[in-house]
């Protein structure tokens, strides 16, 4: 839910702070000062188009930040976090928007930099903001579908399910056949152009590793001539005739022990030397065995050339390793296979393709059966609640109309209305009236509030053309859709105002030759005056504020 909105230099408004709390919140005040721009700065903040005109007055930038708690929203927070927006067990989202004269704005998500419309992208899971303003989910008709298979429950949601299924088995058994009939011409250039390539890989009969190690034969072989002259010299250090390291630490080994034989404490420095002796001796004759090895093959080095020039030209071809070779000689050889079978194949996929599509259309017929008994239940629902909003006349239904197979179905599923007798039924963007709008909105919100996921609800201009004998329905609408989403309210009605958990009043004033728009959390006595005020004007009655303590308290004091 929205805890915190701030505005900083944002048109009549200074510096405010807004912070409303669970359930059912009202906003009041006198016409003209600044419930309307309040809401335009929420918007703001949800990425709405927002010009630098709400820049305030002598400013040079205007800021509006938004703070969402949504520690009780999971299905929220499991969205913003797959795309990235909240990380591992974090909850709370810091929407903000900065205008500026120069045109250099700046929208974030906490704390970080990103463009407006990955901002309204955001904002459209977080806030429905109803009334004479555009960030209105409902008339996105792309959510329609899945605001009715919503609200058909379980049995939609398996329905739904088995659609998706049925069709993406079709899909890929089309996808299928549709590859297997391509022209002969084509079909025999594939399989030459696949012969070729098994043949090619097949005739190189590689090995896995073989590359690395003929790598180090041919570094062997380029090499022999130098590893020769260099064992020689090595073995004339150690073996040389009167200079070897050999006979020399040999030599060493006599003296020490006519040494160790007159002193004993000579010995250890007797077997250390010793063992080194030993040590030159083995390491001399494995040199031996070494340098006897060393091959100057300049026949083998051209074979090992050739092999290694062959290896590049396959990896250049077919993969970087030769286990990536050997892996697309598999895919090749066996889209080969298939080409050459194509026509068992395409038999065996026809009849394939066919049951698929039969069974893809049962499952389209069952979900589209389900929708048009949900669409009903939805329109009796809501007939009821519209007739309490006085909007009895008016007619809501589910347009479904025929629509090409897809993931979800074959439906296209459009919410309509007619606001009034004798007019035809439209789609709910092209309906005129703000006030019935929200009014419809509120329907529809109290209807689907149980699957809506949008955790916060904003309602503007909804007592337009509301008399007294509706406006209790309306509140007491309100009241409970608040119990399942954050409700906000601007009203000018006492009997909705009775109805609030949390009661803000906005007003204008004139400080040192300047407007400027400051909003108060009322207590319950400055709450009282308030609604009494809605009742009697601007100079209350006792009557009136007897009349506002009835309406508190028929709301139960005020909690929602």
């Amino acid at each position: 839910m929205l805890t915190h909105l701030h505005v900083q230099n944002f048109a009549l408004m200074e510096s405010l702070d807004l912070r409303p709390g669970p359930g059912l919140n009202i906003l009041t005040g006198e016409t003209g000062a600044g419930k309307s721009i309040l809401i335009d700065a929420l918007n703001a903040a949800l990425g709405e188009r927002t010009g630098t005109e709400a820049v305030r007055t002598g400013s040079d930038r205007a800021l509006v930040e938004a703070v969402f708690d949504l520690s009780r929203c999971p299905s929220v927070v499991s969205r913003l976090a797959a795309d990235g927006w909240l990380d591992e067990g974090e909850t709370e989202l810091v929407l903000s928007r900065e205008l500026s004269l120069s045109g250099a704005g700046a929208a974030r998500v906490n704390g970080r930099r990103v463009n407006v419309g990955a901002l309204r992208e955001i904002g459209d899971g977080l806030v429905d903001l109803h009334g004479q303003h555009e960030h209105q989910s409902l008339l996105r008709v792309a959510t329609h579908q899945q605001i009715l298979d919503a609200f058909g429950g379980p049995e939609a949601a398996e329905a739904l399910s088995l659609a998706a299924q049925a069709f993406g088995a079709w899909r890929d058994a089309s996808t299928e056949l549709n590859n297997l009939l391509l022209d002969e011409r084509e079909r025999a250039r594939l399989i030459d152009l696949h012969e070729f390539q098994v043949n090619e890989i097949d005739a190189a009969e590689l090995s896995p590793g073989e590359d690395d190690a003929l790598l180090a034969e041919r570094a062997r072989l380029g090499g022999a001539e130098r590893i020769a002259e260099a064992c020689a010299e090595a073995l004339q250090k150690l073996n040389g005739e009167g200079l070897g390291a050999v006979d020399s630490v040999g030599v060493a080994v006599t003296r020490l022990k006519e040494i160790a034989r007159l002193d004993e404490s000579a010995v250890d420095v007797l077997s250390a030397v010793e063992t080194g002796y030993y040590t030159l001796q083995e390491a001399a004759r494995d040199l031996e065995h070494y340098a006897d090895s060393v091959e100057m093959n300049p026949e083998r080095l051209e074979q090992v050339e050739e092999r290694l020039d062959l290896l590049r030209n396959l990896k250049r071809k077919y993969g970087d390793t030769i286990p990536e070779i050997l892996a697309y000689r598999e895919r090749t050889f066996a889209e080969l296979d298939s080409l050459q079978h194509a026509d068992e194949r395409v038999g065996q996929l026809r009849q394939r393709v066919e049951t698929l599509k039969a069974e893809r259309d049962a499952a389209n017929a069952k979900l589209h059966s389900l929708r048009v008994a949900t669409a009903e239940q939805l329109r009796d629902l809501l007939s009821a609640d519209l007739a309490g909003l006085a909007m009895e006349r008016a007619r809501f239904d589910t347009s479904i109309e025929s629509a090409e197979p897809g993931p979800t179905g074959a439906d296209k599923v459009e919410f309509v209305i007619s606001p009034n007798p004798g007019e035809p039924l439209k789609p709910l963007a092209k309906i005129a009236s703000g006030g019935e709008m929200s009014r419809l909105m509120l329907a529809l919100k109290s209807a689907l509030s149980r699957v809506d996921p949008v955790p916060t609800l904003v309602f503007d201009e909804i007592d337009v053309g509301v008399s007294g004998r509706v406006a209790g329905a309306l509140a007491r609408k309100l009241k409970a859709l608040a119990s399942q989403h954050q409700t906000l309210c601007v009203t000018h009605l006492p009997q909705i105002a009775a109805a609030a958990g949390t009661h803000f009043r906005i007003e204008k004033s004139v400080s040192g030759n300047r407007t400027v728009t400051t909003i108060t959390a009322l207590s319950p006595e400055e709450r009282m005056e308030e609604i009494a005020r809605l009742l009697a004007g601007a100079e209350p009655t006792d009557t009136a504020r007897t009349h506002a303590a009835s309406l508190i308290s028929e709301f139960g004091g005020g909690t929602a």
